[in-house]
């Protein structure tokens, strides 16, 4: 059964997600703050009837989820492939850094590891898990899948690739977005780009390219 652990985070990583949370609650604000302010001055101009129109549509186009991500991110680190197999499938993975440096709990057992995340001025709550898998290979290289859920509904994989070098170690992982997201997400995703290869250096990794699409399904 899980249990509540007190995990030994990494504190130039977490000091890289706290700078991120601070930036990214009051960008997500700012999009509700936008969305009132254009109800408002439509009631003021016209009517009741056309500012509910309106909020509705403007509520329904930044929920509707229409964006896909997916990409090839490479990494080295002068850390060994035995460290960097132990930090992936550790309660403090790499990459899902803005999960875990933001957590209020972290729970973990049996292959996963869970965060509590808080928000609404910890009015609400979302649980977000990872579950971890390995394997090798045929070339006989560690393969370490990471599966991501929030709120028990799928999120995001992250399959990585490690291989160890004559002066460290190269991770290549691959990842996709489980679930679309809505227009309301991307200042989210703009202050996540922003932090993400600080975070990643933070712990030790130099990200070597980074290759990362969108795409926009109807």
């Amino acid at each position: 059964m899980p249990s509540a652990q007190t995990v030994d985070r990494p504190q130039e990583a977490l000091a890289v997600a706290k700078r991120y949370l601070r930036r990214e609650r009051p960008l997500s604000a700012l999009v509700v703050v936008l969305a009132v302010v254009v109800f408002l001055g439509t009631f003021v101009a016209t009517s009741l009837v056309p500012a509910v129109v309106v909020g509705t549509l403007l509520l329904v186009v930044a929920r509707v989820p229409i964006i896909e991500s997916h990409g090839t991110v490479r990494l080295r680190t002068d850390e060994t492939a035995q460290s960097v197999v132990e930090s992936f499938t550790g309660p403090t993975p790499p990459v899902p850094v803005f999960q875990w440096g933001i957590a209020d709990e972290i729970t973990s057992g049996d292959g996963t590891v869970s965060y509590r995340l808080s928000y609404l001025f910890g009015l609400r709550s979302v649980e977000v898990t990872v579950e971890t898998r390995t394997d090798h290979t045929p070339a006989g290289d560690r393969r370490i899948e990471l599966e991501v859920t929030a709120g028990g509904q799928p999120w995001s994989t992250y399959v990585a690739t490690v291989e160890p070098g004559d002066d460290g170690t190269v991770v290549e992982y691959e990842y996709t977005a489980d679930r679309r997201f809505g227009l309301r997400r991307i200042p989210q995703r703009i202050v996540a780009n922003r932090y993400r290869d600080e975070a990643l250096t933070a712990q030790g990794y130099v990200v070597v390219d980074r290759d990362e699409q969108y795409s926009v399904t109807i």
